[in-house]
């Protein structure tokens, strides 16, 4: 379900000092869709992405896609040990209906999920992720690709590279604050 393509060691981690305030705080990063790119840095400033599909099949009720993405959110957290916040792309308009209606079941499981365990998740509008990874707002798909490649990753789509984008972006600004 889930493809890692690859694995970075954050550039400005620091090797972890003596003591729980020493290590870094564990995020994950979404584009939320059928196709849900993320990027997840561990404690240990470790990067890890992918794509993971959501895709119901022939026989699927329609549920089954948001309890498949609940299982997948309880077992990345599980392997990361565990999630301490989350940043997904915040998509304000979609060209079709059936997207819409992905998104926002995704989305409310998410908000869900991360209620149920009191992790912190904010969304982060597409102009803002596209002009911190390109310098433009209104960036291409191979654009995102491309910048996500410059940094020294490899992603697999446009999911991905969105992913990787929103976790550098929460890194490097601290969520828009610093």
């Amino acid at each position: 379900m889930a493809l890692t393509t690859l694995t970075l060691t954050e550039p400005q981690a620091k090797p972890p000092l003596s003591g729980a305030s020493s290590r870094l705080m564990a995020t994950l990063a979404l584009d939320l869709g059928t196709a849900t790119g993320w990027a997840l840095r561990d404690h240990t400033g470790l990067i890890t992405s992918g794509t993971a599909s959501f895709r119901p099949g022939r026989f699927d009720g329609g549920g089954m896609r948001y309890l498949r993405f609940t299982n997948w959110l309880t077992e990345i957290d599980r392997l990361s040990g565990p999630v301490e916040t989350i940043w997904f792309e915040e998509v304000r308009r979609h060209a079709g209906t059936d997207a819409a209606h992905v998104y926002g079941g995704l989305m409310a499981t998410l908000t869900a999920w991360a209620e149920l365990r009191g992790v912190p998740y904010q969304g982060v509008p597409v102009g803002t992720i596209k002009r911190h990874a390109t310098g433009k707002g209104n960036a291409t798909k191979q654009a995102m690709i491309d910048a996500a490649r410059a940094r020294g990753f490899s992603p697999a789509d446009d999911n991905e590279a969105d992913a990787i984008a929103i976790l550098l972006w929460a890194i490097e600004t601290g969520g828009g604050v610093a």
